[in-house]
């Protein structure tokens, strides 16, 4: 089985068109798309994009989409969110129509299949036991024993940070797939994760992302302009990202 792993789209429909265009030359077996859906300029339309292709694609939640849901149902969001996170949020449950609500709440949180070659392979948003908390290369050897105790799987595959890397934790092997819509890396692109028998690769598609932007500016999201110049024309670079992950990751077990 060949598996093409795509997270954290953010509602990013060019970056997700220009890939879905690869994947035609590449013709994966799945589509696992890996969490954090909606949750940027185009939700409505991205879903939508995704779900034409059918049993083609597999899905699992992010905390983004859990977040989305509540945010529709008028459930209060966490107090640890920005407000500007709230108002996206709110923002983007009301683009939703009710199906796509329903779709996205009876997602799994995770999900494993096999790969020939690889083993079973244990797919996750963020880490097999929470949908949000944040590691990164430069987390330390202890707490990632911590986070992955217990985990037989040979392979875990996440993402919710955004940054593609592989880490070793005893016979773990984690692989971050990075981010389509919202990456942060040295160059811009759709950031992605192909698993195969024959092992498995990290991958970027290009993109014009000056007509992205133009399209992201032109959706109706009242953030469209911070989007368009600071995840589509500039990216963050993986080391600034680092530093804030973590120290948000700090801020998340104060609360533990």
């Amino acid at each position: 089985m060949k598996i093409a792993a795509l997270y954290d789209i953010h509602g990013n429909l060019p970056s997700l068109n220009a890939l879905l265009e690869e994947l035609k030359e590449v013709q994966p077996d799945l589509i696992l798309v890996g969490g954090d859906i909606v949750s940027g300029p185009m939700p409505r339309q991205t879903l939508e994009r995704l779900c034409q292709l059918g049993d083609q694609v597999g899905f699992i939640r992010g905390n983004g989409d859990r977040e989305v849901v509540m945010a529709y149902d008028g459930q209060p969001l966490s107090p640890n969110m920005s407000e500007k996170g709230r108002e996206k949020t709110r923002w983007v449950a009301e683009q939703l129509t009710r199906s796509q609500r329903d779709f996205l709440a009876q997602l799994p949180d995770k999900i494993t299949l096999h790969v020939k070659g690889l083993g079973d392979v244990l797919f996750c948003h963020a880490t097999p036991r929470s949908d949000e908390e944040i590691f990164t290369p430069i987390t330390s050897q202890e707490r990632l024993s911590s986070i992955f105790k217990g985990i037989e799987h040979p392979i875990v595959v996440c993402g919710h940070t955004h940054i593609q890397f592989k880490l070793q934790v005893g016979d773990v092997c984690i692989l971050n797939a990075g981010s389509v819509g919202m990456p942060y890396a040295d160059r811009p692109g759709a950031y992605w994760l192909l698993l195969s028998p024959e092992g498995y690769e990290f991958r970027r598609t290009m993109y014009d992302v000056e007509s992205a932007a133009q399209e992201i500016k032109d959706s109706g999201d009242p953030q469209a302009q911070d989007f368009a110049e600071q995840n589509v024309l500039t990216i963050p670079t993986a080391i600034e990202a680092m530093e804030v992950l973590e120290s948000m990751a700090k801020h998340q077990g104060s609360h533990e």
